[in-house]
């Protein structure tokens, strides 16, 4: 069992990054940093980009994406594969689902757009590189 601090306010460190494998990191930058209307850092290089900008608007200080060339895009639905997944809060998932896959996202689950009176308060899609999210009514 994990032993928590004892003392409010001490932790062992903060969360720096969210680092997503992709196979071209710049493509990915790209994708996210319209997403979420952020700058992609100029520091990167072929290998590793990151966004930047304030915290808050991420939760944490960046999303960075780091080249691998074994890089394997997970399948939907489940997968050993399949660790992690963004959620994107939006106001309606018509306009969300317009918004992502114009930028390159494909839609998984359900693939089709949103119907009108849609019930389900989230969908699944696919980054540029495979990578699964969720955009999700607040």
């Amino acid at each position: 069992m994990t032993q928590v601090a004892e003392q409010p306010g001490s932790t062992a460190g903060r969360l720096g990054s969210v680092v997503l494998d992709c196979p071209d990191p710049l493509e990915l930058a790209r994708f996210y940093s319209t997403l979420f209307g952020l700058e992609i850092d100029e520091h990167g290089d072929d290998d590793w980009r990151s966004l930047s900008g304030p915290g808050s608007t991420l939760g944490f200080s960046s999303l960075a994406f780091r080249r691998s060339d074994d890089y394997v895009p997970a399948t939907w639905p489940g997968t050993d594969a399949l660790e992690l997944h963004l959620d994107l809060i939006v106001e309606d998932l018509s306009s969300g689902h317009a918004a992502v896959v114009a930028l390159g996202a494909e839609p998984l689950d359900p693939v089709d757009a949103p119907p009108a009176g849609n019930d389900r308060g989230w969908r699944v899609y696919a980054d540029p590189a495979g990578h699964p999210f969720r955009i999700c009514l607040e």
